[in-house]
């Protein structure tokens, strides 16, 4: 039943120092669909691939990629949550846990807006949440959160991107991805990283989409349908709006986004000729 005799409990340490509940806990949110988080100098933005359940009769039978999903029967799973005016998440994982884990994150704003009467910090909140899943690996008689966050937000000292994780860390980053074959989004991110820093809130949502795209099987691609794009920071030339707050596009407001990304098989762009170094020699009569 179990892989060894030390993984039935969580506070109990392997001889190799391993905590093997909050290993597999970080196991759930590998198979959660894939969720990416940029950020430039400007703005920090999510992008999560939306996947669908469908129920027969009182059980949960499977779960399918939304182009897959047809009739009345498919719902699709919420991937992005609002927090505050300056911050919101992505999750990978299970969306119970999120749940819980969001609404003690949206009580800590709340509490710094009236006792300060400032927005939180958004390290602060992220370190509440890290201190709050660090107490589920060392008591007794609880479970790891299964779920792991992309932490967004924009404060005094600029834009934010953290990731969160069940063992209870969190770090801060210019780019991330987590989720199902968010490796493959990880390694074109390291690819365009330094580019980020000085992108325009369009290119870098392109950047986002193209490391979105990544994760995908080879015969999907990015729609209307399976994609959120979570924004914090002024609003670009796409929105009819002049909100910086948080905000989550869906449905068709984020089609002039997909409309700016580079088709899977569009053949590489031909280099340049060499410019002649020969100059023209103008003879004398």
């Amino acid at each position: 039943m179990f892989r060894n005799t030390y993984d039935s409990d969580n506070t109990v340490f392997s001889p190799q120092g391993r905590l093997h509940q909050v290993e597999y806990a970080l196991e759930a949110v590998k198979q959660g669909s894939a969720a990416v988080g940029l950020r430039s100098k400007t703005h920090s933005i999510l992008l999560a691939l939306k996947v669908c359940y469908i129920f027969c009769s009182y059980v949960q039978i499977t779960l399918i990629d939304c182009q897959r999903s047809t009739g009345e029967l498919a719902s699709y799973q919420q991937k992005m949550f609002r927090i505050d005016d300056h911050v919101g998440i992505a999750i990978a994982g299970l969306t119970s846990d999120a749940r819980v884990l969001s609404n003690f994150m949206r009580q800590q704003a709340m509490s710094s807006k009236m006792a300060f009467n400032r927005p939180v910090p958004v390290n602060r909140l992220v370190s509440a949440i890290a201190d709050k899943a660090q107490v589920n690996t060392q008591e007794y008689g609880r479970r790891p959160y299964g779920v792991g966050f992309l932490v967004i937000g924009q404060d005094r000292s600029g834009p934010h991107l953290y990731e969160f994780s069940p063992s209870g860390n969190s770090y801060e980053y210019y780019a991330m991805s987590i989720g199902a074959r968010s490796q493959s989004a990880k390694t074109y991110l390291e690819k365009h990283y330094e580019s980020f820093a000085d992108c325009s809130l369009e290119d870098l949502i392109k950047h986002g989409l193209h490391a979105l795209r990544e994760t995908l099987q080879q015969d999907k691609d990015l729609n209307v349908n399976n994609t959120s794009i979570g924004i914090v920071g002024a609003p670009s030339v796409h929105e009819k709006t002049t909100n910086v707050s948080f905000r989550i596009l869906e449905g068709e407001t984020i089609q002039p986004f997909l409309d700016t990304m580079v088709p899977k098989d569009a053949p590489a762009a031909a280099p340049a000729p060499p410019a002649s170094t020969d100059e023209d020699v103008q003879m004398a009569e």
